[in-house]
Formats: C-alpha cells, sequence, structure tokens
C-alpha cells in the first residue's frame, strides 16, 4: 500500500464517511483512504439535527453496512401531506398527499437524528481500517502526477485525489479558486424539535404559508423535527423570544391537532441561499456535498444530493482504479462532473421555483399552485413519479443508490 496512492477526503460528515466506505468496499485496501475532520475530536456526536434520508440512501448506507445500527431508531415516513394557507386560516386544506412507500414494504423516506447516523458511520469507519484524522486539510499543491496535502499539525501525505467534502465554506473550494454562482434568500430556516401529546404516525407534513414552508417531520416516540422558514429579520426576532412567546408562533404554525406540545431543544435559525460552485472538480480535486452545492430546503434534498454526489465519485474512482487508470486524471474528474453537475443545477432551478411559487402571499399564484397541487393528487401515474423523484430513484442512479455494491 503505497500512501503515494491515498485519497484524502477533507470532511466527516455523511458525504464525505459515505464516500470513504464506499471506496474501501469497492478498492478493499489497495488503496488507502484517509479522512480528515476536526469533528472527530469530539465524540459522540453532538449535532442536535435531524435529516430526511430518502430511500436511494437508506440503500446506500444498508449496502455499506451502517444503516442496521440506526435502523430501530429511525422514524419512516408513511404518509404525506401538503397545504397551502394563510397563516392566520381557521383551516388548512389539503392539496397534495401520497403514501410513502416507493416499493412494497419501502417507505420513501426515512427521518433519523443527525448525530445517531454520523456515529454509525464512523464506528462502520473504524472497523473497516479507514484511518481517521481529527485535523483539517489546511493546505494541498497539485502537480501532475499527485497532490500533497499538508494537515493542521503539519503532516504531509501524498495522494493521487483530494476531496473537499468540508461544507457550504469550504477552504479547500477557496484555495483551489473555484468560483460559485448564486444567491442569498431573505429567508432563514428556524430548526427545532418538538415533543406532542398524540402518535403522528408516521405522516410528515409541509405548511405553505406566505413565508415560507413549515415543515413537520416525524421522530421516533412522539416528537418531530420542524424546519421553518420565514424572513430573516422575522426568524431573528422568533428565536430569541422567551420560551412562553416562541410556544405561542410555534403553536399558530403547528396547530393543535397532535395535543399539547413542548419544545425539546433550543430553536436555532440558519440563512438560506442558493450555489452551485462553477465546477465540481479542480486539478486533482472533487468537490461533494455542501462544498458542491447548497439549495433551499423546501424539497428537502440538499444532504441527499450530497450523498448521491459521494456514490456517483466512489462509483468513478472505483471503475477508473479496476482498470489500472489514475483515480486522480482529469478524464476521470470529468466523468464525474458530467454525471452530476447537471442534475445538480436542475434540482437548484427547481427548489428555486418552488420557493419563488409558494413563499409569498399573492392570491393569484395561490389560486395557480393550488389547482397544480390538485391535479397532482388527482393523476396516480404523475404522483408515483414525484414520488420516485422525493426518493432520489429517477434520472441515472449510481449502483449503490439502487442497493448494489461497487
Amino acid at each position: 500500500m503505497s500512501q503515494q496512492r491515498s485519497i484524502v477526503i477533507g470532511g466527516g460528515a455523511f458525504a464525505g464517511l459515505g464516500l470513504a466506505l464506499a471506496l474501501r468496499q469497492g478498492l478493499g485496501n489497495s488503496i488507502p483512504v484517509v479522512v480528515a475532520d476536526p469533528a472527530f475530536a469530539s465524540r459522540p456526536s453532538r449535532d442536535p439535527r435531524a435529516s430526511a434520508i430518502v430511500a436511494a440512501c437508506r440503500r446506500l448506507f444498508e449496502t455499506l453496512g451502517a444503516w442496521g445500527a440506526v435502523a430501530a431508531d429511525a422514524q419512516p415516513i408513511l404518509d404525506m401531506v401538503v397545504t397551502d394557507s394563510k397563516l392566520d386560516d381557521v383551516t388548512r386544506p389539503k392539496f397534495l398527499t401520497f403514501g410513502g412507500e416507493v416499493e412494497p414494504g419501502e417507505p420513501f423516506a426515512h427521518m433519523v437524528e443527525n448525530r445517531r447516523l454520523i456515529d454509525a458511520l464512523v464506528a462502520r469507519a473504524e472497523a473497516e481500517g479507514i484511518e481517521l484524522r481529527p485535523l483539517a486539510v489546511s493546505d494541498y499543491v497539485s502537480r501532475a502526477d499527485g497532490v500533497k496535502v499538508t494537515l493542521s499539525d503539519g503532516a504531509e501525505i501524498d495522494a493521487n485525489l483530494l476531496v473537499a467534502a468540508d461544507g457550504a465554506r469550504s477552504k479547500l473550494r477557496e484555495r483551489a479558486g473555484i468560483a460559485t454562482h448564486g444567491w442569498d434568500y431573505d429567508q432563514s430556516g428556524i430548526v427545532v424539535t418538538v415533543g406532542h401529546e398524540r402518535d403522528h404516525q408516521g405522516r410528515a407534513e409541509e405548511h405553505f404559508l406566505p413565508a415560507g414552508p413549515f415543515a413537520i417531520l416525524p421522530l421516533k416516540g412522539n416528537r418531530s423535527s420542524l424546519v421553518w422558514t420565514e424572513s430573516r429579520a422575522e426568524a431573528a426576532r422568533i428565536v430569541a423570544l422567551p420560551d412562553d412567546e416562541f410556544k405561542t408562533e410555534l403553536e399558530k404554525r403547528f396547530g393543535l391537532h397532535l395535543g399539547e406540545l413542548n419544545v425539546v431543544d433550543k430553536p436555532r435559525a440558519f440563512p438560506l441561499g442558493y450555489f452551485v460552485a462553477r465546477s465540481f472538480v479542480g486539478e486533482r480535486l472533487a468537490l461533494i456535498g455542501d462544498a458542491a452545492h447548497v439549495i433551499h430546503p423546501i424539497a428537502g434534498q440538499g444532504l441527499n444530493m450530497g450523498i448521491k454526489d459521494a456514490a456517483a465519485l466512489a462509483e468513478v474512482i472505483v471503475d477508473a482504479a479496476r482498470l489500472g487508470i489514475d483515480p486522480g486524471q482529469a478524464d476521470v474528474l470529468d466523468r464525474y462532473q458530467r454525471w452530476r453537475r447537471f442534475d445538480t443545477v436542475a434540482m437548484g432551478v427547481a427548489t428555486n421555483s418552488l420557493n419563488m411559487l409558494f413563499s409569498n402571499n399573492s392570491t393569484p399564484l395561490r389560486i395557480v399552485r393550488d389547482i397544480g397541487l390538485g391535479l397532482v393528487d388527482r393523476i396516480p401515474p404523475l404522483k408515483s413519479a414525484f414520488i420516485r423523484q422525493a426518493a432520489g430513484l429517477s434520472g441515472e442512479v449510481p449502483r449503490l443508490l439502487r442497493g448494489e455494491a461497487l
């Protein structure tokens, strides 16, 4: 095992760890894989958020041997309801409903607490002998035959490829001089977990309100994770409210159909925006996850797109390595970029259009969109296509997302 043939991944969240496990599955021990992330120094994970893992990404984690550790704590989404109303409306008519299965017995998504899945991926990576360094990638120098990666403690690794999985404010993307195009929304997403008296029955709800979508996503037990969109100024005001006043604002949007509510953790607001890197690759560099793209959470696809990046890049690298081709070569990385960039831009345009269509107080637009939702609800083939798209199973799907080992 030559250190010169390492693949270094800067960033150890879902996409970075998923890629590392996929490479180990496809390549065995022939090419060392190093994942560098300062977050490894703080274990177990304390991430309070929860994420919707769509069916395709669940198949990937299952194929990589990590899903079993979280399956008992993962809440399947068994039903989905979409409404469109004003904040003070007495009723919220259901314009779109669908069952949550893409195949018999296979829900289109599961809600998983981030900390549980991250810990499961870390444990699986350690069991597979993947080297996890609790350090950041501080610098790198690319050359024709490889890339010299410098970690924050000064250690150097000679590698064939560096993968930037270090988030939306990627230092590695910036170091490569790869620009992004996009814009900030005058919106923030409030994230909070709530408890409620009644069982949610695995139902997810998305209420389109004038300020933006208010999503109620079921967790195990009588709990739900909320992703609540407001203007930035209003979101800042709401999260700063005393507990009783925050609960009042929450009940206006959530309602009392699940009984008495209680706030489980501290609400936090995150600014929302859209951007896509002008290139997903550089010289012996590939971008995945939020380092490559950030989209509006209106469709719940951001994290899953990052996992799809990891699956596509792993497949490209493994196919090249099995043919004896250097996985850091420009033509290998170009195949990854062709595969993922168009799909990413298309999803970004779709989520941006949905946000513009639904996050407003226009009565004519409301009439148009409600007619559209109603038509989708009444056309079974269209509804089925919508569910498969949401589950990550449409288009050119990497093998791991189909549940096939590399």
